[in-house]
């Protein structure tokens, strides 16, 4: 089974919810407490977004504020490291609502994120990329795919005021 990294949007509430309870954050991370609508699947394009985005050379501000959406600040409940449905290695992690809204707001900032964040296919970035998924014909249409919609699941988070929380399923 391919392991691939979550998001889920949630209000605050239940992020504080999780953040007590390993029952709540099971059903968070089992797809039971949110809709569908407010997860989003980003597959394995993580790894190579933050390092594109690294080698590109751009300012550094907004490098790190895709690394935060993507890496989260906080773990969850380190207490469900001990549940049998996680993978320890990847511990469950978030962004409240206030970050959220300023991890959205930098990245939104950008004149067209998509571009700035994976550089055209001849920068000399994509050298030393070594971060795509195998068999790949397009890892910069990939990581463009991806970006966009954790651009808009961010934007979507920031407009409700809501937390974001990340796992490896």
């Amino acid at each position: 089974m391919a392991i691939t990294q979550q998001l889920v949007r949630v209000p605050q509430a239940v992020l504080m919810t999780c953040r007590h309870s390993v029952h709540e954050l099971d059903r968070l991370c089992s797809f039971k407490l949110a809709p569908t609508s407010d997860h989003l699947d980003l597959d394995w394009a993580p790894a190579g977004l933050i390092q594109i985005a690294e080698l590109s050379g751009m300012d550094p501000h907004p490098v790190a504020a895709l690394r935060r959406a993507l890496r989260g600040d906080s773990e969850v409940s380190p207490a469900y490291r001990d549940h049998p449905n996680t993978i320890w290695e990847h511990p469950v992690t978030a962004l409240d609502a206030d970050t959220v809204g300023g991890v959205a707001a930098v990245l939104g900032s950008l004149p067209d994120a998509a571009s700035v964040l994976v550089p055209p296919a001849g920068h000399a970035a994509w050298n030393a990329f070594d971060k795509a998924p195998q068999g790949l014909d397009d890892p910069r249409g990939y990581l463009i795919l991806h970006l966009t919609a954790l651009l808009e699941f961010y934007d979507q988070a920031a407009r409700r005021r809501w937390a974001v929380v990340m796992w490896w399923d």
